[in-house]
Order: C-alpha cells, then structure tokens, then sequence
C-alpha cells in the first residue's frame, strides 16, 4: 500500500470512529486496561454511549463494540462526566458512567471475575475516574 493510500485510510477510520458520536456520548482515553462484560479491553480511546435503559455500548477504532448490561443509579449531586472503575491490585473493572448535569446514571452488575478476585486477594476495592476528553 502506498504512503498516500495509507494515510487516506487512516483518515478514514478516525472520522469514522468521530463521526460515531452524538451528543450524550462520553468520549475517552482510558489509561489502564480493563474488565466490562467479561472481556478484557486494552488502554486506549473509547467511546461509550447509551443504548436504552438497560445498556450502554462501548467501543474504539478497532472494536465493533460491546453491549453491556447496566441499571440505573443516582448519586447526590452531579460532578461531571466520568467513567468510575473498581481496582482490584493491577486488575479494573468498568462499574458505573455518569452524565454532567445528571443525579442519575449507569451502574454496572458486578461480574463473577470481580466478585471471585475481591475475595481472593482479600483487599479494599479502590475506585478510579476517568473524565471524558475535553
């Protein structure tokens, strides 16, 4: 493939991938690898948007996306747009997203890896944020 077509290509996908987004959608870069849905997903830029009620999907460049399961949570007052992860030692797991401006967001059904890993290392979860891309 030459230079030219090459970079067309890559033009492409990342317009693409832009274009894929709609207001509400929550775009970031993720700095850690993670759990959601019992896959594994590497560091990277995402985009995650609500689906319905009961599912948000979550996807990149490279991914076609993933469907995850959710229910509704509310949180006392709004303090923006976030991601929220459990860490277990090196391991996170996608819990919750958050709108600003909303008390109300997307929480996550606790997988059996997590629940099964909590016991095993017996350890406090810690909890990291990831802010949307500005």
């Amino acid at each position: 493939m030459r230079p030219l077509h090459l970079a067309i290509c890559i033009a492409l996908l990342t317009s693409v991938a832009t274009s894929q987004t709609s207001p509400g959608d929550m775009v970031v870069n993720v700095p850690f690898a993670f759990v959601t849905s019992g896959q594994r997903l590497p560091a990277g830029h995402y985009i995650v948007k609500a689906v319905d009620q009961d599912h948000i999907r979550i996807f990149n460049s490279q991914t076609v996306g993933l469907y995850v399961s959710t229910h509704a949570a509310a949180r006392s007052t709004s303090d923006g747009s976030k991601l929220v992860f459990h860490r277990y030692g090196d391991e996170y797991f996608l819990s919750s997203l958050w709108i600003t401006g909303s008390q109300t967001g997307r929480e996550l059904f606790h997988s059996k890896a997590e629940i099964e890993l909590s016991k095993r290392l017996n350890t406090e979860m810690e909890v990291a944020e990831v802010r949307p891309e500005k």
